[in-house]
C-alpha cells in the first residue's frame, strides 16, 4: 500500500508538478481567507445585534429614569408642601433644579473651551511637517 493510500488520499488528487502544488496552495489558501472572511461576518453581525439590542434596552432605561425624576421632584415638591405653602415649595424645587443646570451648564462650557485648544502633539507634528518641508526646499536649490 503507498503512502497516499494509506492517509485516505488517492494520489491521483495530489498535484505532483511545482506548478500544480503552487495552485494547490493558492487555492487551499484563499478558500482559508474566504472561511476566515465569513467567520468574520458572522462574528460582527453578532456583535452588532447584541450591541443594538443593549442600546434600545438603555434608552429605555434612560426614559423610565426620566419619568421617575418627575415623580420624584413632585414627590418632593409635596413634602415641602407641608412645611410651606404649596406654590413655596414648588418654587423652590424649581429654583433648586435652575442651581443645578447653571452648574451643570457652567461646568460643561469650561470643558469644552478646555477641550477645543488644539493639543501639542498636533502643532509638533506641523513644526516637524514644516521643518522637513524646508529642509527639501533646500535641497532643491542647492
Amino acid at each position: 500500500m503507498s503512502q497516499d493510500t494509506m492517509n485516505g488520499t488517492p494520489s491521483q488528487d495530489r498535484p505532483t508538478s511545482l506548478g500544480g502544488l503552487v495552485e494547490h496552495i493558492s487555492e487551499q489558501a484563499s478558500r482559508l481567507v474566504r472561511a476566515e472572511i465569513a467567520l468574520a461576518k458572522a462574528e460582527l453581525t453578532d456583535r452588532a445585534m447584541k450591541s443594538g439590542i443593549g442600546f434600545g434596552l438603555f434608552i429605555g432605561a434612560l426614559v423610565v429614569l426620566l419619568y421617575a425624576i418627575g415623580v420624584l421632584l413632585l414627590a418632593a415638591v409635596y413634602g415641602l408642601g407641608t412645611v410651606w405653602p404649596l406654590w413655596l415649595a414648588a418654587l423652590a424645587v424649581g429654583g433648586f433644579l435652575v442651581l443645578v443646570t447653571l452648574i451643570l451648564a457652567l461646568v460643561g462650557q469650561a470643558l469644552l473651551k478646555k477641550g477645543t485648544r488644539k493639543p501639542e502633539s498636533v502643532q509638533r507634528i506641523r513644526d516637524d511637517v514644516s521643518t522637513i518641508r524646508t529642509g527639501i526646499q533646500e535641497g532643491l536649490h542647492r
